[in-house]
């Protein structure tokens, strides 16, 4: 009778792993470690240079944001010279006249005084009195052309944006804070206040 082998059988496997095992060189071995501990270093670099990117985006936008603030700001201050630029110009074209229509005023007073004395003539002549009212109408109709209007007359509410109070009497036929008489006329300038009118106010 033969005997049997009692030899172990041998693992294919695990010898190919021995056999590749041992064929690695120290080198080879030291370069795998080597690059193992180097993946975590390169990926703290790699975040490191994503922040430091962010950061400048970030600072980049600000700028930018900031820019244009400025830009806004900018256009918003030329539209308000712009602005302020056109409004002196009318207000320049409106009140050029101002100083030459306060001397004309003094002729207007000047006529109307002598069309009350007039008036109150008896052996005044006709066509010297016509002459005055004529000139008086033609005056006060080139000023209103460029804008010149007369305020103050009687019956008016007292108004002390317009007029100048210079007596106050009591009035049984008037209502109480209206003008009893008009000593001189005021006169306005495309609405703004030339020269108030001088006037007596019923205070009852």
């Amino acid at each position: 009778m033969t005997k049997e082998n009692s030899t172990p059988p041998v693992d294919e496997q695990h010898v190919q792993t021995a056999t590749e095992a041992a064929a690695t060189t120290p080198n080879e071995a030291v370069d795998a470690a080597t690059e193992a501990a180097a993946e975590p270093a390169a990926q703290d670099q790699v975040a490191q240079r994503v922040s430091e990117l962010e950061l400048a985006l970030s600072q980049a936008e600000q700028r930018v944001e900031e820019a244009n603030d400025r830009a806004i700001r900018a256009v918003a201050e030329m539209e308000n010279v712009r602005r302020r630029a056109a409004q002196d110009v009318e207000k320049a074209h409106k009140f050029a006249l101002e100083k030459f229509a306060l001397e004309l005023l003094s002729t207007v007073d000047n006529l109307e005084r002598a069309l009350d004395i007039a008036k109150q003539a008896d052996d005044i002549n006709a066509a010297f009195l016509e002459g005055i009212e004529l000139t008086h109408r033609n005056l006060l109709s080139s000023l209103t052309k460029f804008g010149i209007e007369a305020v103050g007359e009687v019956g008016e509410v007292f108004n002390p944006e317009l007029h100048e109070a210079m007596a106050m009497q009591p009035s049984a036929e008037h209502e109480n804070n209206t003008l009893l008489a008009v000593m001189q006329k005021g006169y306005t300038l495309s609405g703004r206040l030339l020269r108030p009118a001088m006037v007596m106010v019923v205070k009852n």
